[in-house]
C-alpha cells in the first residue's frame, strides 16, 4: 500500500492523473499517467484536440519517482512509465464522463443471466458499444453502451438499401458491476488517428 501511495502522491503532486499501476514478474514496475481532463470545455475550441502525454512528460515522471521510491525503500528492479494507448483502461467516474460517445469495451463481473432476457447469450459477460451517459429514474446519472450486431461488410462487398440495419442493442450498468473497462483499441485510417503510446523505461 505504501508503493501505491507514494507513486499516486508522486504522480498527482507533478500534475498528471495516475491510470494504472502494474508489478510483473521480475521486478517490473510499470505506472500509467495521463494529462488531467478538465471537461468538455476546458480547451475553449471546440473540436481541439485534446493534448497527449509526451516523452518528456515520462521522463519527468520517471525521475520524480526514482527518487520518491528510493527514500521509501520501495522493492522493484525496474520502472516503466508510459502514456496509456488505444486501449485505455477506464477506472473512474471521471474516466467515463472524459470519453462519452467513444466505442468501449466492458467486462461483467457476472454473466447477464436472466438479465439478458433472450435478447443476448445469458452466458455473456463482453460488451462493446459507444458510450452513453443515462438518467437514472431517481434522477442520479449512469451510464450505458449501445451497439448493433450489423455484421461488417467485407472490402468490396455491396450492401443492398432495402436490407434493414440490425436494432440497437443497449446495456445499462453501474462501475460497481464492472470487472474492467476500456477505450475500444479502434484505429480509424481515414479520420483521426490514435495517439501514440509513449513509454519511458529507467
Amino acid at each position: 500500500m505504501a508503493l501505491q501511495q507514494t507513486v499516486e502522491q508522486t504522480v498527482a503532486g507533478l500534475g498528471y492523473d495516475l491510470v494504472e499501476i502494474e508489478r510483473s514478474a521480475g521486478g517490473l514496475l510499470r505506472v500509467t499517467i495521463d494529462l488531467p481532463w478538465q471537461g468538455p470545455t476546458s480547451s475553449g475550441v471546440a473540436g481541439a484536440p485534446e493534448p497527449y502525454v509526451t516523452v518528456e512528460d515520462c521522463e519527468k515522471v520517471t525521475r520524480q519517482l526514482q527518487f520518491a521510491l528510493e527514500v521509501d525503500g520501495a522493492d522493484y528492479k525496474r520502472l516503466e512509465v508510459s502514456s496509456p494507448g488505444i486501449d485505455r483502461p477506464l477506472r473512474h467516474e471521471r474516466d467515463f464522463e472524459r470519453f462519452v460517445g467513444e466505442v468501449i469495451d466492458v467486462t461483467l463481473k457476472a454473466p447477464m443471466g436472466a438479465a439478458a432476457m433472450g435478447q443476448v447469450a445469458a452466458n455473456r459477460k463482453k460488451f462493446r458499444g459507444t458510450l452513453e451517459r443515462v438518467a437514472a429514474a431517481d434522477g442520479s446519472q449512469g451510464w450505458q453502451i449501445v451497439w448493433s450486431d450489423e455484421p461488417e461488410a467485407k472490402p468490396g462487398q455491396k450492401i443492398s438499401k432495402k436490407r434493414a440495419p440490425a436494432p440497437l442493442q443497449a446495456l445499462g450498468f453501474v462501475l460497481d458491476e464492472l470487472r474492467e473497462a476500456r477505450l475500444a483499441p479502434i484505429v480509424d485510417f481515414k479520420g483521426r488517428r490514435p495517439k501514440p503510446d509513449t513509454q519511458v523505461s529507467d
